[in-house]
């Protein structure tokens, strides 16, 4: 992977986009895909869509997501602590311990979850499965005037963001969920040789996938594809307590997986492992039986339906403030779909 992809990788896993907010992130990505892209948006909704040779007969849309879970700021109470609402699916066991930092109009705030420490607690105490609605952030205010100053309800807040490279080219950092897959759709596309494009390209962050997939829904209206590939992460399963035979063997570092089953158009199934296997690049195949609830199932479903393909970043530990992916998974991905965007024509047809 270039210097340039890794640190730009680097700058949206360590900038905000909590999901359902005007993301930071999202104008890192504007500024990095302007060199390369022939026309750059941002909708209403808040994607960012980054195009090559838009004005081909024959439409693909690449999709990840860059907003992340996090949490919404729902009451201060009067010693100053602040209790919040889940935005995103959280294990609250996540959540204990973590430095946090709320987003607000005057910059970033640092706090911190805790509960009771364990000297005090009761039998009992030990026993609970805590609870999001009883967990405080502590912003070190004095009282609720205090932390008034700075804090409205509605700020969004995140646990607290970095991005660190561990053994055998892993890496591990909050909201890989999904800014590994909007990296993927991006580097992609300015990895595409442009003599050989032949269809246009739309590449899109998109946003808000964390409370519906409703970015995705918006923005396929509007580039109207006629092939979509969304890239998301999936769970890995090379690490204890999962289950195999129930979640699939997927690994780190084997390379991205392509799904196949009713949310996926087997023809655009077929390319990818054509495109995978032409090209030499690892991979590894996924069953999903149902709608995957990426934003694969959105674009499927757009206007009177798109061929949809999804690529997925196998990811240890998701939604949790530790995800961990391979970095040899997302260049991999990315080279596949830079090479299954040459391999289309406008005569392609996706009817099974």
């Amino acid at each position: 992977m270039e210097t340039t992809a890794l640190e730009f990788f680097r700058r949206i896993l360590e900038t905000p986009s909590p999901s359902g907010y005007e993301s930071p992130a999202q104008q890192i990505v504007r500024d990095y895909v302007a060199d390369f892209a022939d026309d750059v948006q941002t909708d209403v909704h808040g994607n960012v869509i980054a195009v090559r040779n838009g004005d081909a007969p024959l439409r693909l849309m690449l999709a990840g997501h860059c907003d992340q879970i996090g949490l919404i700021v729902q009451h201060i109470d009067d010693d100053g602590f602040l209790y919040v609402q889940p935005i995103g699916g959280w294990d609250p066991q996540q959540l204990i311990g973590q430095r946090m930092t709320a987003w607000t109009d005057q910059g970033p705030v640092f706090g911190v979850i805790a509960r009771k420490p364990i000297h005090l607690m009761t039998d009992e105490d030990r026993k609970k499965v805590p609870k999001i609605k009883d967990l405080w952030l502590d912003i070190g205010a004095k009282d609720k005037e205090d932390a008034e100053k700075l804090i409205r309800i509605g700020d969004p807040v995140t646990v607290e963001l970095g991005f660190t490279q561990v053994r055998n080219n892993l890496a591990v950092s909050p909201a890989m969920d999904d800014k590994a897959g909007a990296w993927v759709v991006l580097e992609a596309l300015r990895r595409i040789d442009k003599a050989k494009l032949k269809c246009g390209v739309f590449a899109v962050s998109t946003v808000q996938e964390e409370v519906g997939l409703r970015g995705a829904r918006t923005s396929s209206f509007g580039v109207d594809p006629h092939v979509g590939i969304a890239v998301d992460v999936t769970h890995a399963t090379d690490c204890p307590t999962i289950e195999k035979k129930e979640e699939g063997d997927v690994r780190l570092g084997k390379g991205p997986v392509v799904y196949r089953g009713p949310n996926m158009n087997p023809k655009v199934v077929e390319r990818l492992i054509a495109a995978a296997e032409g090209h030499k690049i690892d991979f590894q195949l996924g069953a999903e039986g149902r709608a995957t609830g990426t934003d694969a199932n959105a674009i499927q479903v757009n206007r009177a339906g798109v061929a949809t393909g999804l690529v997925s970043i196998p990811n240890r530990y998701m939604h949790s403030p530790v995800e961990m992916i391979s970095l040899d998974d997302i260049d991999r991905a990315a080279d596949l779909l830079a090479r299954f965007a040459e391999s289309l024509t406008p005569d392609a047809v996706f009817i099974p």
